[in-house]
């Protein structure tokens, strides 16, 4: 599975990727800003999770992707959309590493993959999660087209401090009738 955009190549990780996404997410910043990456990042740890990663590609149930420069193919970020088939949902993912932040590749791939998600693997739903204090990704999500659907007021646990999640999301009624409105502004 490969996905390509203006700027970004979006691939399955390899076990050769396990150096750079280590480096990337041993970034104290980077995991501050994320519900699920720890820091420190454990040593080696990146070779476990691309080994997860692609079984549980393999299954259906998620599906990782690297996202590359187009001009330097360097590993730049993570997308990843974990599939509840029980619920025709999925749930988007994303980080980015800090030497990188401030150039729309987040939301460049992550337009990407929900299209994917909705044409392709007909999804019923999008959603997506976020400490509200992250506006940078709160941008992303705008930006890929998902909707503000509420916030759980102190619903995480971070470093000895209760955070506030919010929440965004988007259903293929809702998709569909933004990709028309927006091909209709373009004739």
């Amino acid at each position: 599975m490969f996905f390509e955009t203006d700027r970004l190549y979006l691939r399955p990780f390899e076990p050769d990727d396990a150096k750079t996404v280590q480096a990337l997410t041993s970034d104290k910043d980077l995991a501050r800003t994320t519900l699920h990456i720890p820091y420190p990042y454990p040593e080696g740890y990146a070779d476990h999770w691309i080994t997860s990663c692609s079984e549980k590609m393999k299954k259906g149930s998620s599906y990782s992707f690297a996202i590359i420069l187009k001009g330097t193919m360097e590993l730049v970020g993570c997308l990843t959309l974990n599939i509840a088939l029980n619920h025709n949902r999925g749930e988007l993912a994303y980080w980015i590493g800090k030497p990188y932040w401030d150039n729309g590749y987040a939301t460049e791939a992550s337009k990407k993959i929900i299209d994917y998600a909705f044409c392709e693997l007909d999804l019923n739903r999008i959603w997506a999660s976020v400490m509200d204090k992250n506006q940078a990704s709160i941008e992303v999500m705008k930006k890929s087209g998902l909707l503000y659907e509420g916030k759980f007021p102190q619903h995480v646990l971070k470093w000895g401090h209760y955070e506030d999640v919010a929440y965004y999301g988007l259903v293929k009624a809702q998709y569909k009738k933004i990709k028309q409105q927006n091909e209709a502004a373009q004739v």
